[in-house]
């Protein structure tokens, strides 16, 4: 595994101990029957408004877990909120974590060939400030829940998602941690702030559709804000190797993707390892 390690002395170490052993949040908040008996994860659809459009997300949560916990902003691939990203929240939501995917194009709406994705894609990442607006308003519906400790509060995102959390980060959102996965490097913002939290950035060495030069721009505007970040490279991963569904699609359109079981698992604890450094105190927040 290549990393670039930027910014801060604390990244590089950071970045060295990042395949460490480590508990997930739900390990060390839950009393032990319940974590013998496993999590109850439930899903609820949820509606709600930006820039006078309506959207349809998902929150994701465990029905058993107590106490205020942490809550992550999931941001689809540029395919939309579809059955993937309503997978990668409830993994998460066994975690203990609360979980709001969002809809990122309005009215649940998904694609299934490239030029949909790429025409509903290329629209939100070319006006940032609706899309900022539009994450905003989910961050909100998010952190209003009675399970959501506020103060504790990250994004992830893949592929456009990825993107779109990366700019979350430049726009200065108040967030403890920002995660991308293949994410696009491009930045929208045309204002770019500092931002307090850790930014992880985990792409695949041999991804065709992310170019380095791209990674590098970001990475220096970052440090240029006094911002933490870190780069990851799998190497021989490419492009979308979270996706187990990444194969058919890129057999299917003729596209650069291809599935990376061990970058898969690797990128998925390099996330709950940050999780876990981020949200370490305090471990839960009662409720009122």
């Amino acid at each position: 595994m290549r990393m670039l390690h930027t910014w801060c002395a604390g990244t590089l170490l950071f970045a060295q101990s990042v395949f460490s052993a480590g508990q997930a949040l739900a390990a060390e908040d839950q009393p032990l029957i319940n974590r013998l008996e496993g999590p109850q994860v439930i899903t609820e659809t949820v509606t709600y408004r930006a820039n006078g459009e309506e959207h349809v997300g998902l929150i994701a949560r465990d029905a058993k877990a107590k106490g205020r916990r942490p809550g992550i902003l999931l941001v689809h691939e540029w395919w939309g909120l579809n059955s993937y990203a309503r997978k990668r929240a409830e993994q998460l939501a066994g975690l203990g974590y609360v979980v709001m995917a969002v809809d990122m194009y309005g009215g649940g709406r998904t694609a299934e060939h490239p030029q949909d994705a790429k025409a509903f894609s290329s629209a939100v990442m070319g006006d940032w400030p609706k899309a900022e607006s539009s994450v905003n308003s989910a961050l909100a519906v998010l952190r209003s829940r009675p399970e959501v400790d506020g103060e504790r509060m990250a994004a992830i995102g893949y592929c456009f998602g990825g993107g779109v959390v990366l700019n979350m980060a430049l726009s200065g959102a108040p967030l403890k941690a920002v995660v991308s996965f293949h994410g696009s490097p491009g930045i929208a913002v045309k204002d770019p702030k500092a931002f307090a939290g850790r930014v992880v950035i985990q792409n695949g060495e041999a991804d065709s559709l992310v170019p380095q030069e791209g990674l590098d721009s970001l990475l220096a505007t970052f440090k240029s804000l006094n911002t933490r970040a870190t780069l990851i490279q799998y190497p021989g991963a490419k492009h979308a190797f979270t996706n187990p569904e990444s194969n058919a699609k890129g057999a299917k359109y003729d596209l650069p993707l291809a599935y990376d079981a061990a970058a898969d698992a690797a990128s998925w604890q390099v996330m709950l390892n940050l999780f876990n450094e981020v949200f370490k105190s305090p471990k839960t927040s009662p409720q009122p």
